[in-house]
């Protein structure tokens, strides 16, 4: 058996077809790219803004987070081809030249691509929906050097940061903030806050929001801002002496409950009341889940603005659904290295989740028009990439055609083939 790098024209992302015609579906390198001014000689420009972005994209979501990766990619023929370049023309874009446009953007281009990442959002709608729901969460990002905004994090035990993140309740991204790696004040999340419903307003003035998110974005400058707007809330609230006072029988009685029925398994119980902590302006209401078991009693709140429902259905079905957001967060984090944050500076690093979000709502549309109640509609990206781009692809390239061979053996042509034609779904 003899082996050599000598086979030609071959390429291990046959898959990028299907992204491809995702990305010109859904537009968002292009949308992107118009939120930059390009300070380059025009008559000397080899690769467009448009065309630099999209290629990145595509290289996270194949899996090459490196943007070193991009000097051996250049000359790969599949990515040639999702750039609207033959095989045999001029190779793309090197990783000096995306290690530039990463530090392009200043401050009020950020702010551009922001508003840009939220027009995705809202035209991923195919009609104005009634209310929607936002799910607000953070997570840590560890650095490794002296990059700008990083902050030592006491619970993490390490330099980071500790970027604001924010899917919908179906799971699509809606925006990225890079900040310090510390714990959000009331009046940074207001500030937040009214940036980003401002815009989604911009888009849809009537559109009902509600807000998800854990006890870090309890505070009264949210309560106050939030009932101002038009914006209900289900928050999380940390326990404290004060809230154990109102579900102290409760509590008993539930343990009690659980000691003489065993074998029935764990007892839950819900209680419901008014209290205001002494910042707050007004009392709110509060709602209490006691749970014991064989651990113990365990007990939770969650502060809300909603007057109706009952105090099961909004705390069980409506606040823990927000736990979805982890495997969101897990899916941009993990399989698509959003916190691949290492250039020195902020504006820089700010760019490259964008950048990340936009892999996302690639590999999230794919998996969007798969068939409902079939487990291509959950699964994850790094199965979803290992499934149905990591394909082996021959290409030909014809006087007037250019042909791709791929795997008789692949286990998922259906899949692919079925995917291919349910893509014109995507029009938005």
């Amino acid at each position: 058996m003899v082996a050599r790098f000598d086979g030609g024209r071959l390429s291990s992302e046959g898959g990028l077809l299907a992204l491809r015609e995702i990305e010109r579906r859904i537009g968002v390198a292009g949308r992107l790219a118009g939120c930059l001014r390009d300070p380059r000689a025009p008559e000397r420009v080899g690769h467009r803004l448009a065309e630099i972005i999209r290629f990145r994209m595509l290289m996270i979501a194949a899996g090459y987070e490196d943007g070193n990766d991009a000097d051996a990619l250049r000359r790969d023929p599949m990515f040639k081809l999702a750039l609207d370049r033959l095989p045999s023309d001029d190779e793309l874009c090197s990783q000096s030249t995306i290690s530039r446009l990463k530090n392009l953007p200043d401050v009020r281009a950020l702010l551009r691509l922001g508003r840009a990442l939220i027009e995705q959002y809202c035209v991923s709608f195919r009609q104005v929906p009634k209310r929607i729901v936002l799910d607000v969460d953070d997570t840590f990002d560890r650095v490794h050097g002296g990059q700008q905004l990083r902050l030592f994090n006491a619970y993490h035990d390490d330099y980071g940061f500790q970027p604001i993140v924010v899917f919908d309740g179906e799971g699509r991204l809606v925006t990225a903030l890079l900040r310090p790696g510390k714990r959000p004040g009331g009046h940074e999340v207001r500030a937040f806050l009214r940036r980003l419903v401002g815009a989604i307003r911009a888009q849809w003035p009537r559109v009902e929001i509600l807000l998800r998110a854990d006890s870090h974005y309890t505070a009264p400058e949210v309560f106050d801002w939030c009932r101002a707007n038009r914006v209900d809330w289900v928050f999380g609230l940390a326990p404290n002496a004060a809230l154990k006072r109102h579900v102290g029988a409760l509590e008993k009685t539930t343990a009690e409950r659980y000691r003489t029925t065993p074998d029935r398994g764990k007892v839950r119980r819900f209680a419901q009341f008014y209290d205001a902590a002494q910042s707050w302006s007004r009392v709110e209401r509060i709602i209490a889940r006691i749970e014991a078991g064989p651990e113990g009693t365990d007990t939770r709140f969650i502060v809300t603005n909603l007057q109706g429902g009952r105090a099961k259905h909004l705390y069980q079905w409506l606040y823990c659904a927000r736990g979805q957001a982890e495997n969101h967060i897990k899916a941009w984090k993990n399989h698509l290295a959003a916190d691949r944050t290492s250039c020195h500076q902020a504006e820089a690093n700010q760019f490259r989740l964008f950048l990340h979000a936009g892999a996302y709502w690639l590999l999230w549309s794919m998996r969007r028009v798969m068939p409902k109640g079939s487990t291509w509609r959950v699964m994850q990206f790094d199965t979803l990439r290992l499934r149905l781009l990591k394909l082996a692809a021959r290409i030909v390239e014809l006087k007037k055609q250019v042909k791709i061979h791929l795997p008789s053996s692949a286990p998922d042509q259906a899949i692919f083939a079925m995917l291919l034609d349910r893509l014109p779904r995507l029009v938005t």
